[in-house]
């Protein structure tokens, strides 16, 4: 019964937002079913659009599950974009230089790059919220531009010459394709990194529900103070549990670095990091919640490019900033109604 009632604000979030889009849609001149037919048929109706909305899922869950751990903490992690960049870079350079090394070696080496990557810039925020009590919103945002302009600034001397791009990785640290157990995909780019997104998913509720550390971080967001009376070192804490929350986030640069392009590539995120945010929010921040709600914009995502021929995809951005606005507000208002 508790689940269903957590379910209640989302799946109504996600109804008021597309019946909002329906009426976006007929302004424009279509029929509102027919639109959402046709997204849904090419999302799910056909093996090739399944595998593009996992592989745009899979960043998703990374990143959301980033968000989410924070949120569990009582922190707001606006940086995960940043952290996504800085993890995929390391990745990428940690893959070209680990040329001809074997795959028990190289691909273990590159996903602790990117994670390890991810975690410090993370842990930054953390440690000047622990040390000196400055807020980890302005920090982590303000971070993600300090992220964009460190990756330009060393891609004047890792890119290939006149790209911006990094050499391609070994062989090695390939995240194989699905399709490869699934000859059903073929030609979609979802890949291995799905499969550590979801393992990922089952250690952060593992660990958050079933682990000291995880009842701390929990205990630290629920109540700080009462935290700190209990023994809890608060500022240790809320340093690890954005460290964390960064590694998470960094992973997510594995999906397209080790796992399509096989090269890291300047704005390869698009947004997968700020869309964390919503993803973690509509989820609930639980694990479980997190991945449905990254199948779910990881959908909308790829049915902007499927409906662009007859209404603008700029619709599938409002209908992402619809149910986000509205899975802000609907939780409230059940609340307020159950008194």
């Amino acid at each position: 019964m508790k689940r269903l009632v957590a379910l209640e604000g989302p799946l109504a979030a996600i109804a008021i937002a597309l019946g909002a889009g329906a009426v976006l849609i007929g302004i424009a001149g279509e029929n509102p079913l027919e639109i959402y037919a046709l997204m849904a048929t090419e999302c799910f109706g056909t093996p090739y659009g399944i595998g593009q909305v996992l592989f745009k899922a899979t960043p998703l869950i990374f990143t959301g599950l980033g968000v989410a751990l924070a949120f569990r903490g009582g922190l707001f992690n606006i940086g995960a974009e940043g952290q996504l960049v800085v993890g995929g870079l390391a990745a990428g350079l940690a893959g070209a230089a680990l040329t001809g090394q074997a795959p028990f070696v190289a691909l273990p080496a590159c996903l602790a790059a990117a994670a390890g990557a991810g975690a410090l810039w993370g842990a930054i925020p953390g440690m000047l919220r622990a040390r000196f009590g400055a807020h980890e919103v302005i920090n982590t945002i303000m971070l993600n531009f300090v992220a964009f302009a460190l990756v330009a600034w060393i891609g004047r001397y890792a890119f290939e010459p006149a790209t911006v791009r990094t050499a391609e990785i070994t062989a090695g640290a390939v995240l194989p394709r699905l399709d490869v157990w699934f000859p059903a995909l073929a030609g979609s780019p979802a890949n291995f990194a799905l499969v550590l997104a979801l393992l990922a998913a089952i250690v952060v509720g593992i660990f958050l529900d079933h682990t000291r550390l995880g009842y701390e971080i929990r205990a630290v967001g629920l109540n700080a103070a009462a935290a700190e009376f209990a023994g809890i070192g608060i500022g240790a804490t809320r340093a690890l549990t954005l460290a964390l929350s960064g590694a998470l986030a960094g992973l997510g640069g594995a999906n397209f670095v080790l796992g399509y392009k096989h090269f890291f590539e300047q704005g390869f995120s698009a947004g997968a990091g700020f869309l964390g945010i919503a993803v973690a929010l509509v989820g609930r921040n639980q694990p479980l919640g997190v991945v449905l709600a990254a199948l779910f914009f990881g959908a909308l995502s790829y049915s902007g490019l499927v409906i662009h021929g007859r209404v603008p995809k700029e619709l599938v951005d409002m209908l992402q900033g619809l149910v986000l606005l509205i899975a802000i507000a609907v939780p409230a208002a059940l609340a307020r109604r159950r008194g």
